[in-house]
């Protein structure tokens, strides 16, 4: 069953009212990046320089800024770190959301693991934050067609949605036949796809991360324009806070093409994301797409 957010467009076909999108943040390290996972191993993770602070403190100056509030799905392993981070995301009225415990693929796990990691995650962020955590976003959108089992985990974990599909096809992620925008699933999760435009018969990534770095910014803002406009949707935008840090540590050994993927247009990256800030209106995701409520497990 397919959601219509605030100011879609009714039956009659009338214009929507402005729509307001979903700003996202996925809160993890530079080194914590699935296409560094063969060359950083997660023995190493606590010797590496942690830079998570001061770049979320950048992003949220820009969100105050603008008078915006945005989702953070942020990694159990990082919380648990860095607990005033959590509530001070919490404090300053952001939503606080689930990213799983230490960034592992969905897609890498067994139930049974991906049962416990997502227990754990929720847990410790509802402890450290004192809020529900309603909403999980899987890393690297690694829930496909190989392991639909993992919403019925997070539905017994009590979240109420996640926005963990990619409908496009892509060299490590995607499920480029799943429904494009927000629908109920046979577990009672409603799933919140990140956002996709359709043009010549194929999904092309509109939601931010590395193509909003890659790309002009105006064919970014076309793109999330056309799906407010055209598909009369709300958008789900996402992106890191290592990606407005171009001085970020360099990791060795790593292929030409995750150098060029990783690293192009950091230090462009703040800019486009206050211009983009300004050209559209942006809230929470469970604000965007109101999930029903559950009781803190």
């Amino acid at each position: 069953m397919a959601i219509s957010p605030p100011g879609a467009a009714s039956s009659s076909g009338t214009a929507p009212l402005t729509l307001v999108n979903a700003l996202t943040i996925d809160v993890e390290d530079y080194f914590q990046v699935s296409a560094f996972a063969p060359h950083i191993a997660r023995s190493e993770w606590d010797a590496r320089e942690c830079r998570i602070e001061r770049n979320v403190e950048r992003i949220l100056a820009l969100l105050s800024a603008h008078r915006v509030q945005a989702t953070f799905f942020t990694l159990g392993w990082i919380a648990e770190r860095y607990p005033q981070l959590v509530r001070q995301l919490v404090a300053q009225g952001h939503e606080l959301a689930s990213h799983g415990y230490g960034h592992e693929r969905a897609s890498d796990l067994t139930p049974a693991a991906f049962r416990s990691d997502v227990d754990r995650a929720k847990k410790l962020l509802e402890d450290l934050g004192g809020v529900a955590v309603r909403g999980y976003r899987a890393p690297s959108f690694s829930i496909g067609t190989g392991n639909l089992w993992a919403f019925d985990g997070l539905a017994a974990a009590g979240y109420a949605y996640s926005s963990s599909v990619y409908p496009i096809r892509h060299d490590h992620y995607g499920m480029p036949d799943a429904p494009r925008f927000a629908h109920r699933l046979p577990c009672g999760l409603l799933e919140v796809p990140v956002t996709t435009v359709r043009l010549l018969g194929r999904n092309l990534p509109a939601s931010g991360g590395g193509y909003f770095r890659l790309l002009p910014y105006a064919v970014s803002r076309g793109l999330l324009r056309r799906v407010n406009s055209h598909d009369r949707q709300a958008g789900v935008f996402y992106f890191h806070p290592w990606e407005i840090d171009p001085a970020q540590p360099r990791v060795a050994g790593i292929s030409a093409k995750t150098r060029f993927r990783h690293y192009l247009n950091l230090d462009r990256m703040e800019g486009r994301l206050g211009r983009l800030l300004g050209d559209f209106r942006w809230g929470r995701m469970d604000d965007v797409f109101a999930p029903a409520p559950r009781a803190v497990q």
